[in-house]
């Protein structure tokens, strides 16, 4: 009788400690959003590994500028074209240290849209449309230490912008790096 006390209580132990390690990054992630949602700047600063993010946001728009680089004509015929694609990622690694604020996170959480550091930030929005609504969530693993949610507004369907989540510890997790999706998933 108590041995099979014993295995039952660890069962169960083990089973909540299951459930807890699974649910930590939804957590985590649903944090995040009502921070943002709410404005919270503090709240959003503790759930941001800022450095990794800001990484990540470097690495992701240098690629999108020299796609699109690459794919204008008048910037491929043209001698300052080389000179530009050599210069493009350093003016926009200090335009995203620069840029990339809790305000920032909250406002791709709640849009859907990375910031674009070559224009200034749209107006922010009114009544209905700031509460986004608007946005898609699809929620998954990536793997056991990447956590991904991926945000898409209604209206542009095809750019997706998944928020990457990393383990830290057992039951942290911070959001890391972004994931631009420009093109239908497949």
């Amino acid at each position: 009788m108590k041995k099979s006390l014993i295995v039952g209580i660890a069962v169960g132990a083990l089973a909540l400690f299951g459930i807890a390690w699974a649910a930590a990054p939804v957590l985590a992630a649903q944090a995040l959003i009502r921070a943002a949602k709410a404005g919270d700047e503090n709240r959003i600063e503790q759930l941001v590994d800022f450095p990794s993010l800001r990484e990540s946001l470097k690495s992701e728009l240098n690629a999108e500028l020299m796609a699109r680089m690459s794919r204008d004509p008048r910037v491929a015929d043209s001698g300052l074209g080389g000179l530009g694609m050599m210069l493009a990622p350093m003016i926009l690694s200090g335009a995203v240290d620069a840029v990339v604020t809790p305000e920032v996170v909250a406002r791709m959480v709640t849009t859907a849209e990375a910031p674009d550091p070559t224009r200034r930030p749209p107006p922010e929005p009114a009544g209905d449309e700031a509460d986004g609504d608007d946005i898609h969530q699809a929620w998954g693993y990536r793997s056991l230490n990447e956590f991904a949610v991926t945000l898409t507004d209604r209206d542009q369907p095809d750019d997706h912008l998944a928020l990457i989540l990393e383990r830290r510890g057992l039951f942290d997790w911070k959001l890391a790096a972004v994931d631009l999706q420009t093109s239908p998933a497949a």
